[in-house]
């Protein structure tokens, strides 16, 4: 629209400088035949026409101020005012010589409104077929400029006025077309945050983008149902195999007490089956953690790390480790059982890989916007490629294959955490261990 307007309003513009000119130009033209015709009749100085002709020119000057006169080859018939004369170079002089040909004077070039140009016109003065003299007028241009330039400002104010209504247009086309888009974007973004339940409200726009709305509903309603039967199935077969597997487990010890005390084979079937049940118990938290809405609530951080704290300080005590904690009150928007479980994970986390003589330590902080509850353990840690991986469902490091547990705890917390807007991050700890994060929001606004 932008270029339309410029190719419509630059020819425009000259083509009202150019009128304007032209006008000045015709009006000269005829001031000089009429001085011409006066001029014909007078046959020398001094005379009654030569009189009249210098009054009409005298009256001119006074009331146009407007540079004219009439002269022979050498001499002058009349002027005003009579400091007025043809130069020996210049416009004026080349518009006299023209004259002199009984050719009127070459229309002069274009004068636009930042020039100081002046206009110059000539008529041969001619009598029985032959130029006897001359009449010059020499314009000044101050008032044609100024009408140039109010036409100007009046093309641009026009061509302003249609590109605001344009960009308006444009603004509320626009607007019609991405409103969806934006909608889109969004539901988008909430689906990726974990909220699976968002869809994209009804709204206007191009029908192409109405079709793809409705078919993102259903894309995201098939992807909830593919992970609500996915989340069903852990959970089902979980509770499902924990029966049989207590049954085995008891049948196991029932057979121990057949065989010799202290054989290795039968102990070591008692251990995996343990160590089965514990993973079957993870897989139905982690899928009723995932299921389950968060009852969020105002919840005093500190008072609830300190209660982890205290609950795990005597496994660390048996195990030689010092649980410490810094847990001053400080409140924020969560889900109290779920950020008891997700701080029991990672506390047990921390004690579990942490040597004999070494100190764990829960540190609960705030500003404006988060509670943060910062874990951290002088344990051997982990290294860029094992942070990148640590919460993944069953990854544990290749180096710790050995310490009990399912590699489930962790993915525990995350998913307990994201259901009330929380988030869990992990970090080196210098010299050597690990650095857990916990963040939750400190208002329902920022949840």
């Amino acid at each position: 629209m932008a270029a339309v307007l410029l190719a419509l309003g630059i020819p425009l513009a000259f083509s009202v400088a150019a009128a304007q000119q032209q006008k000045v130009i015709v009006d000269r033209i005829d001031d000089t035949a009429h001085f011409a015709a006066l001029a014909q009749y007078v046959t020398r100085q001094g005379d009654e026409r030569q009189k009249t002709l210098q009054s009409e020119l005298d009256s001119y000057w006074e009331v146009y101020r407007i540079k004219v006169g009439v002269f022979y080859r050498s001499e002058i018939m009349a002027n005003a005012p009579a400091t007025f004369f043809i130069p020996t170079t210049g416009e004026v002089r080349e518009a006299f010589d023209e004259a002199l040909l009984s050719r009127r004077s070459e229309d002069p070039p274009q004068v636009f409104p930042w020039q100081q140009g002046r206009l110059v016109v000539a008529s041969p003065v001619i009598r029985d077929g032959d130029v006897v003299a001359v009449v010059v007028t020499d314009s000044p241009t101050g008032e044609m400029r100024s009408r140039i330039l109010h036409g100007w400002l009046v093309i641009g104010a026009g061509l302003t006025a249609a590109m605001l209504v344009a960009v308006g247009a444009a603004l509320r086309l626009t607007g019609w077309v991405l409103r969806p888009v934006r909608v889109l974007d969004a539901t988008t973004h909430a689906i990726a945050s974990g909220r699976l339940k968002s869809r994209v409200a009804a709204a206007g726009g191009p029908p192409e983008l109405q079709r793809l709305a409705r078919s993102f509903n259903e894309m995201a309603d098939n992807v909830e149902d593919v992970l609500e039967q996915q989340r069903a199935f852990v959970a089902d077969a979980s509770h499902q195999l924990r029966n049989p597997l207590a049954a085995l487990l008891l049948r196991i010890e029932l057979l121990a007490f057949e065989l010799p005390e202290g054989n290795k084979e039968i102990a070591s079937v008692q251990t995996e089956g343990k160590r089965l049940a514990q993973v079957l118990d993870d897989l139905l938290d982690l899928a009723l953690a995932e299921h389950t809405d968060a009852d969020l609530r105002v919840t005093d951080i500190g008072a609830l790390a300190a209660e982890r704290v205290a609950a795990w300080a005597p496994t660390a005590e048996a195990k030689g480790v010092r649980l410490v904690g810094d847990c001053p009150p400080t409140t924020g928007w969560a889900d109290p059982v779920a950020l008891s479980s997700a701080l029991d994970a990672v506390i047990d986390n921390a004690v579990k890989f942490t040597p004999d003589g070494e100190c764990v330590e829960v540190t609960v902080s705030s500003d404006g916007r988060t509670a943060t509850v910062i874990v951290t353990d002088n344990g051997p840690g982990l290294t860029d490629e094992e942070l990148a991986r640590i919460g993944d469902r069953f990854w544990r490091s290749n180096r710790h294959q050995n310490i009990k547990g399912s590699g489930l705890g962790l993915s525990i917390s995350r998913a307990l955490l994201d259901a009330g807007g929380g988030r869990i991050s992990y970090d080196h700890h210098e010299p050597h261990g690990l650095k857990v994060t916990v963040t939750v929001p400190r208002s329902a606004a920022t949840a």
